[in-house]
């Protein structure tokens, strides 16, 4: 499975992305820098976490509008996946590649912990190594974090079934209480009409090695590269 990683002004994870990436693939990603135009024959497009162009006027707004997001748009309407992690998330909204948008935590406050999400279906690319239901633990590092969309929306997306994890607790209870940042409906990912694109405001490649405390993540790398070679 052939992997890129999209490197923006302030991506943060973008080696931690590339480096659970190496771990599933046995080869390193290309990392693309924004400015480029031509993103390599790739199987995987990664767009990482971190705090692209600084979060200057709105989390992934201006990475939305790269040089190289037009490119990423293409290869996605074409059917390639990408996966947008935590900033990742909030450029694909930005960039239309997703419904909703990313706000503000219903706190105010950034916060980094781990987390419990719901697996809501395990009949995707991404999620294909879980079972449907299952509770696994992520790290969340997010200020604007908060899925936010209409009630229209969120009726399509719950209606055709694409939301792709939930905050819950830790026997997977869907509570106010496990929903670190005033997500609507506590989604903490959802998938395009395909199910080929996929954002999360959680890191699975924070938790993709178990000297990192936990392998929780790796199993959505091993989905891919299952579902991909």
């Amino acid at each position: 499975m052939r992997a890129s990683v999209i490197v923006f002004p302030g991506s943060n994870c973008d080696r931690d992305a590339a480096v659970a990436l190496e771990a599933a693939t046995g080869r390193p990603p290309a990392m693309v820098w924004h400015g480029d135009s031509v993103i390599p024959q790739s199987d995987l497009i990664v767009l990482p976490g971190g705090f692209s162009y600084g979060d200057y006027l709105r989390s992934g707004a201006m990475a939305a509008h790269s040089p190289v997001m037009r490119e990423v748009a293409a290869r996605a309407r074409a059917g390639t996946p990408v996966l947008g992690i935590c900033n990742g998330f909030q450029v694909l909204t930005e960039a239309g590649l997703l419904p909703g948008v990313l706000m503000r935590n219903s706190t105010l406050k950034f916060i980094c912990k781990d987390v419990y999400l719901r697996v809501e279906r395990n009949d995707s690319i991404y999620t294909r190594h879980y079972e449907q239901g299952a509770v696994v633990r992520f790290p969340i590092a997010h200020k604007d974090g908060s899925y936010f969309a209409d009630e229209e929306t969120l009726a399509r997306l719950e209606g055709e079934g694409l939301v792709a994890f939930r905050y819950s607790g830790p026997q997977g209870e869907i509570t106010d209480e496990a929903n670190p940042n005033g997500s609507r409906n506590n989604i903490a990912g959802v998938y395009n009409e395909t199910g080929t694109v996929l954002g999360l405001m959680p890191h699975p490649e924070r938790l993709a090695d178990a000297t990192l405390g936990g392998t929780d993540g790796a199993k959505m790398f091993a989905s891919l590269v299952e579902a991909l070679h």
